[in-house]
């Protein structure tokens, strides 16, 4: 048996093309984003932990990624003056708070992901 949250209708205007509010979601949710923040909820990586975590992912698009959530406030990168270079990547506060509202989705989406790409009916 499901059962049901009551749901509250959003604020209007929310999610207009003008509202900063798409600007974030299109950070976070984004193919690499929602990864790569799935990724360091384990804890720090290096960059090739990162890359190895996040199957399918360039390096281009990594730094992207990773640039943008840093910019958001999401990841923190600390850098170690060594040879060869030794970067390392965690969530800040900001982040982990993110993730601890996102991954009851992220569990729901895997728990039914095999029979939404199925195609399964939601009633079957």
């Amino acid at each position: 048996m499901v059962s049901f949250v009551k749901l509250q209708a959003l604020p209007e205007g929310l999610f207009t093309h003008a509202c900063p509010t798409r600007t974030v979601l299109d950070h976070v949710m984004s193919r690499w984003g929602v990864l790569v923040l799935s990724a360091l909820v384990g804890g720090t990586l290096r960059w090739s932990e990162l890359r190895r975590a996040v199957d399918g992912i360039s390096e281009k698009m990594l730094a992207s990624t990773l640039r943008q959530l840093t910019a958001d406030g999401f990841v923190e990168r600390e850098s170690f003056p060594t040879v060869p270079p030794h970067v390392e990547y965690r969530l800040t506060d900001r982040g982990r708070d993110l993730m601890a509202r996102m991954l009851p989705l992220l569990e729901w989406i895997a728990t039914n992901a095999d029979e939404i790409v199925a195609g399964e009916s939601a009633s079957a």
